[in-house]
């Protein structure tokens, strides 16, 4: 607490009070910040295809969750909500870094999982890749999910996990996104 107060009152201390007698000359008026453009590149609307509510299906048609997805901070990020079979819940944000010219991924679950993933919009598909925290037996694994859109409407999200350096690759979750009705 002695800290805070150290720093309000050094605040304070910078803070110009014009005197009962002081002009213009003395304080002048700094103007307001200009509130920033948005996100108005083309490449902040690459992953506006996954936005809405959907409907879940694994790749035989069996309903295995609902998303939803928003747009946040004018247009600046994605904000997803899953919830699927078994009360299994979980959250992303996403947004394309102009800095680092690419997307990135923050998920976080009910399970207390989090997994971080950097990519790009290639060949009309959104890739985001990244590596999972040690298991049990301290191997890293890497991750990758590519989002599709499809022909009809639906977007297909397909999440592959590698454990032997990119060689090989298993599907951890195929699904198929309907909008909902």
């Amino acid at each position: 607490m002695p800290a805070l107060r150290l720093l309000i009152a050094a605040a304070m201390a910078l803070l110009v009070v014009p005197s009962s007698g002081a002009n213009a000359e003395d304080n002048p008026v700094v103007p307001a910040p200009k509130t920033p453009p948005g996100c108005i590149a083309p490449e902040h609307r690459q992953f506006d295809f996954w936005l809405g509510d959907w409907v879940v299906r694994d790749p035989s048609g069996k309903v295995v969750g609902e998303n939803h997805l928003t747009s946040l901070h004018k247009g600046c990020a994605l904000f997803e909500n899953w919830t699927g079979g078994g009360g299994f819940t979980g959250s992303s944000l996403n947004l394309y870094d102009a800095e680092r010219r690419q997307w990135h991924q923050t998920w976080v679950d009910i399970s207390g999982g989090l997994l971080l993933l950097d990519g790009a919009f290639v060949d009309g598909k959104m890739v985001l890749a990244g590596k999972s925290a040690p298991d049990a037996q301290g191997v890293i694994a890497l991750q990758r999910i590519t989002w599709t859109p499809l022909p009809d409407g639906r977007v297909r999200q397909l999440w592959e996990t590698s454990s032997d350096g990119a060689k090989t690759w298993t599907t951890v979750f195929d699904g198929y996104y309907s909008k909902a009705k």
